[in-house]
């Protein structure tokens, strides 16, 4: 059997949520350190990868993603009382905005 390669992208497609994460921070070296350790946990609750960025010109205003296996996880995730308390140990100084996407 012959694949081409839009074929083959299709088949071994795996669907899988992100959600993406922005808000503000007090210190980022501070809520940095408290990122990092808090990511054994984190990977526990469901996340298989993340990535951190900073608004150009402002260190402090940052975007977060994370990747879940199902939309579920991620809204769990999101919803998780101890995420609301490491974010309010590492400095979170505004309330997140959070939208869930799923990738097609």
């Amino acid at each position: 059997m012959s694949y081409d390669a839009h074929t083959y992208e299709r088949e071994v497609h795996v669907r899988m949520a992100t959600i993406f994460i922005r808000h503000r921070v007090t210190d980022y070296g501070r809520w940095r350190r408290a990122y990092d350790d808090f990511d054994a946990e984190r990977r526990g609750m469901g996340v298989t990868g993340q990535a951190v960025y900073q608004l150009a010109g402002d260190p402090n205003d940052l975007t977060v993603s994370h990747d879940f296996a199902t939309i579920e996880s991620a809204r769990a995730f999101a919803a998780s009382g101890r995420l609301r308390e490491v974010n309010q140990m590492s400095g979170v100084a505004s309330a997140p905005d959070i939208w869930f996407t799923e990738r097609t």
